[in-house]
């Protein structure tokens, strides 16, 4: 066994020690963290809700019972019921399936796009920085939602369409980010020696480059979460994303606008519910952000 391997060897427990320590101190910080705990209890409960809408629900969200039409919120239906005697409170807990699922694909797709864009315009320089850079620009001169909006009338209004195009209009921001951080490290030693050792551009990239930078696109894409769900919701209350008779909680909003001073609970509990989502990504948000930057650290 050569020295290397020896010296190799031997510092494989302790980094793995370190690493396990790191994220021992990580968690113990995030649980000391009111924001940040509130926050990820909140998103947690909006998830499960979402997984076991169908156990959790009290009544088939499509059901339609004439007998029961704009009952205010009382025992069984404690949301009340909509136009056509439908529980609004399974409609709303199956709604966090639509919802949910939405705002975590099409951020999803944002910080893939925009991540692989951010690292190649930042490590490739030249003509690639300043096509990929003035992309950037232009997708970042339209409003976000003017711009899912233009998206989704190319594409046709349906759930998935909303997700591509909330995914594509949210890369931006991203790719801004993530360019900047690689901007900084592909100065450092360690992409230096991977160089001298002849690791390929690409392994560079993505196996040593992203995984130090990638930590501010994380907080932004919890962040993002929340602004997706209103795209979301603000489409489909539109028309143009998710189509009846799916219980989305835009969808939702948009049926209960019309009988706002008889039935103000078909508004009302949607909006809650939209309300309840982007506060809990905010607060975890805003927490991830402290405990992740060195600089805001606390504990």
């Amino acid at each position: 066994m050569t020295a290397p391997a020896t010296l190799e060897a031997a510092a494989g427990p302790m980094v793995r020690a370190g690493r396990l320590g790191g994220r021992y101190a990580f968690w113990r910080r995030f649980l000391r963290h009111t924001g940040a705990l509130t926050g990820g209890c909140l998103l947690a409960l909006l998830v499960g809700m979402a997984v076991f809408a169908p156990w959790v629900a009290p009544f088939d969200p499509l059901a339609v019972n004439p007998l029961r039409i704009l009952e205010p919120p009382a025992w069984p239906n404690l949301f009340g019921t909509d136009t056509v005697g439908r529980d609004l409170l399974s409609r709303v807990i199956h709604g966090a399936r639509y919802s949910l699922w939405l705002g975590f694909v099409s951020v999803a797709i944002s910080l893939t796009l925009g991540t692989t864009l951010g690292v190649l315009a930042g490590y490739r320089g030249g003509w690639t920085d300043t096509l990929i850079s003035r992309l950037i620009d232009v997708l970042l001169a339209f409003p976000g939602l003017l711009l899912t909006m233009l998206a989704i009338f190319t594409l046709g209004p349906s759930l998935v369409n909303a997700m591509i195009a909330i995914g594509v209009a949210g890369s931006p921001s991203f790719a801004r980010v993530v360019r900047a951080e690689v901007l900084a490290a592909r100065e450092h030693l360690y992409v230096d020696a991977a160089r001298t050792i002849g690791a390929r551009d690409g392994a560079i990239m993505f196996r040593h480059i992203l995984p130090n930078v990638i930590a501010p696109a994380i907080v932004i894409s919890t962040l993002r979460i929340g602004t997706a769900v209103i795209y979301g919701a603000s489409l489909s209350y539109l028309g143009l994303g998710a189509q009846a008779p799916a219980p989305e909680w835009g969808l939702l909003l948009n049926q209960g606008r019309s009988f706002m001073s008889v039935a103000w609970w078909l508004s009302f509990f949607p909006g809650l519910a939209v309300m309840t989502t982007v506060l809990a990504t905010n607060l975890l948000g805003d927490g991830l952000r402290d405990l992740l930057d060195p600089r805001l650290r606390r504990g």
